[in-house]
């Protein structure tokens, strides 16, 4: 089987990850920048050039898409789709889950507890918004940010009020979401991988800082997941159509809140942490996917 990596960089950890595990089980690997794949679509034949030469060998291609060219890689893949390719998560499901206002009101509808949100089309009663969330302190969110970036925490109503409305005058579209402070700064990531809780680890921030994320500095330890966040994060990534998914959650008195939905999640720090072949796990869905019978049509 030939497998193609959706990535901008080779020598990421995941990326290499995911070679390695592939090459081990006997598969073919390559790395795939999707920003240099120009897509040819015309009469019964979309396909793919990549550096001027038609791809048409690919059983099956796992998307690493940054946020940042969603649009573009989305489309990609998309392509790879309707050239009869596999792709380990779907085009329609990447852009559910990067869209923070979408997903959450999927997971909303599946009855998946979160911290309670709130979105305007840049309303100027910032007193209502503020209070709808349960006062301060409270959380705002770029709904474009990433890896922590665009997350502001305001202790106060009258900080809240101040950041949201700078936020609406620059015409930046924000969630402001319930602060959860029995969560000490700490979050958990569930790693799913075909309907399957593959490995869980805790995230605890540096001190004094209320965002978990590793890229802020936080550290990660291996966690064992309780039944309720087990069946929390596999309903997540199932309501968002991910087959392999980064699920984030938040411990409460309320059980577990789901915060977002990760459809590229990094390998590092679940492997470290779990000290799992988290890797070999995604290559073993893909020989599943590869042996599925095409479906008609394609999501678009």
């Amino acid at each position: 089987m030939k497998i193609a990596i959706l990535s901008r960089n080779p020598k990421l950890y995941s990326t290499r990850r995911l070679v390695e595990a592939a090459e081990q089980r006997g598969h073919e690997a390559v790395v795939l920048d999707h920003l240099s794949c120009d897509l040819v679509m015309e009469q019964g034949d979309p396909h793919i050039l990549y550096k001027g030469k038609r791809l048409s060998d690919i059983d099956v291609v796992i998307p690493r898409i940054g946020a940042s060219v969603t649009f573009y890689g989305a489309a990609v893949v998309r392509q790879f789709q309707m050239a009869k390719s596999k792709s380990a998560v779907s085009s329609q499901a990447i852009l559910r889950s990067r869209d923070k206002l979408r997903s959450l009101q999927i997971l909303s509808r599946a009855g998946l507890g979160m911290p309670k949100t709130a979105f305007t089309n840049y309303s100027k009663n910032t007193s209502q918004l503020v209070n709808e969330v349960g006062g301060a302190p409270l959380v705002i969110k770029l709904l474009e940010g990433t890896q922590g970036l665009g997350v502001v925490l305001a202790e106060t109503k009258k900080a809240a009020e101040s950041v949201i409305e700078a936020f609406h005058n620059l015409k930046a579209r924000i969630i402001v979401q319930e602060f959860i402070s029995e969560a000490g700064g700490a979050d958990i990531r569930a790693f799913v991988v075909n309907g399957e809780v593959v490995g869980a680890m805790k995230r605890q921030g540096k001190e004094g800082e209320f965002r978990s994320n590793l890229h802020r500095g936080g550290n990660a330890s291996l966690i064992k997941l309780t039944r309720k966040e087990k069946a929390a994060a596999l309903l997540a990534a199932k309501s968002l159509g991910l087959g392999i998914a980064g699920v984030d959650m938040l411990q409460s008195k309320r059980g577990p809140l789901i915060l977002e939905v990760n459809s590229s999640p990094g390998l590092e720090g679940i492997e470290r942490a779990t000290q799992k072949d988290i890797a070999s796990k995604i290559i073993e869905y893909t020989e599943q996917l590869a042996q599925k019978r095409p479906k008609k049509g394609v999501e678009e």
